[in-house]
C-alpha cells in the first residue's frame, strides 16, 4: 500500500473519530452552573475544547488506521468473509456457491 494511500485512509479515519468524538465530555451552561448570554442556545456548549478534542481524534484515528492497514498486510478480513449475498441470499441449490443450503 502506497504511503498516500495510508495518509487518506488516516485523514478520513480522523475525521469521523472527531465527528464521533464531538459529544463527549462537553457540558452546557445549565450544567456548569453558567449563567447564559440573552438569546444564547439551550444546548450551546460551556466548555468546548478543540485542542483536546484533536488530541483525542488523533489517537482514535491512529489505532483504526493502524488496524486498518494491519488488517490490509495480513488479511485478517477478507471480501469473502464478509460477503452475504452469497452466503445467505444465493446459496447452493440455487446456482450459488453460498456456504449454507
Amino acid at each position: 500500500m502506497n504511503w498516500t494511500s495510508v495518509l487518506a485512509i488516516y485523514f478520513l479515519c480522523w475525521v469521523m473519530s472527531a465527528i464521533f468524538l464531538l459529544p463527549f465530555g462537553v457540558r452546557t451552561h445549565d450544567e456548569m452552573g453558567i449563567e447564559k448570554i440573552p438569546g444564547q442556545a439551550d444546548s450551546a456548549p460551556a466548555n468546548f475544547r478543540p485542542g483536546r478534542l484533536a488530541i483525542r481524534a488523533t489517537v482514535l484515528s491512529a489505532v483504526l488506521c493502524g488496524l486498518y492497514v494491519a488488517n490490509y498486510v495480513y488479511g485478517w478480513i477478507t471480501v469473502e468473509d464478509i460477503d452475504l449475498y452469497h452466503r445467505f441470499i444465493n446459496p447452493p441449490g440455487k446456482g450459488g456457491q453460498g456456504h449454507l443450503g
